[in-house]
């Protein structure tokens, strides 16, 4: 895709899953990737696997912890240059009913999916803003569009990242920073596998959602970096502020 060569991004969650085939893809495409995660064997494992013209370096760090993004995208910035292209991939939840959760479960999964990328946001927009270019894809999910049972908190959040884009899409547009989100809907990943693990009718409730979506299928993670890339490309020089689904055809919208 046109204007990946070459360009500096930082990707959370690239220690396996979308996050891992995403890596994979833009180094592909040629550019130098930070991988930010919490299992830094996992990404270590992830930049080992990448080949192409570009390069991948891995990093501990915690999302939900301010100063250990700042620290992770310093040292990346030190080693390979000005960050130009930001990937929120990271994510995390667990299946339980909102009425038997408690607060330290909400904490947990605001922290991730919530906080997290407000703090790669706070920390590398502001850099972009200064160079004048920069885009961001967020990975959301089709449950912040249309609900999931045994998700509630998780979609409020992934809800709030697509609209927190939508309103930071206006603010960064006259500096040249665009930001738009990508939704996957069920995928084959291994949060996914905990996910249907955590509950005894996990495999019903997996082929269920395959006969839902008319494709016929979960996601696989090789199917969202294709769109991701493009988003973060300069063919989508003039996208910004949209949220698009990856779902198989299970949410449509427009």
């Amino acid at each position: 895709m046109r204007g990946l060569e070459g360009r500096r991004v930082i990707l959370t969650g690239g220690a396996s899953g979308i996050g891992r085939a995403t890596v994979l893809r833009l180094v592909e495409e040629g550019c130098v990737v930070g991988v930010l995660d919490r299992d830094l064997a996992g990404a270590q494992e992830t930049a080992r696997l990448a080949a192409g013209s570009g390069k991948a370096i891995a990093y501990a760090c915690d999302i939900a912890d301010r100063d250990a993004v700042a620290a992770a995208v310093d040292a990346f910035e030190a080693e390979a240059g000005p960050v130009e292209l930001l990937a929120n991939v990271a994510g995390w939840d667990k299946p339980i009913p909102f009425l038997d959760t408690d607060q330290a479960f909400w904490d947990k999964v605001i922290a991730i999916n919530l906080y997290g990328p407000l703090n790669l946001h706070h920390v590398v927009v502001p850099r972009m803003a200064q160079r004048g270019f920069g885009r961001v894809v967020s990975i959301a999910s089709d449950a912040g569009r249309v609900g999931s049972s045994g998700e509630a908190v998780y979609s409020a959040c992934k809800g709030g990242i697509a609209s927190f884009t939508k309103t930071m899409a206006r603010e960064m547009a006259r500096k040249n920073v665009t930001l738009n989100v990508v939704c996957p809907g069920p995928t084959d990943t291994p949060l996914f596998d905990e996910f249907a693990k955590s509950s005894p009718a996990g495999g019903k409730i997996a082929e269920g959602l395959a006969r839902a979506i008319p494709l016929g299928r979960l996601g696989r993670p090789d199917d969202y970096p294709g769109m991701i890339a493009f988003l973060l490309s300069d063919d989508a020089a003039f996208i910004t502020g949209q949220t698009i689904s990856v779902s198989g055809g299970l949410t449509m919208h427009g």
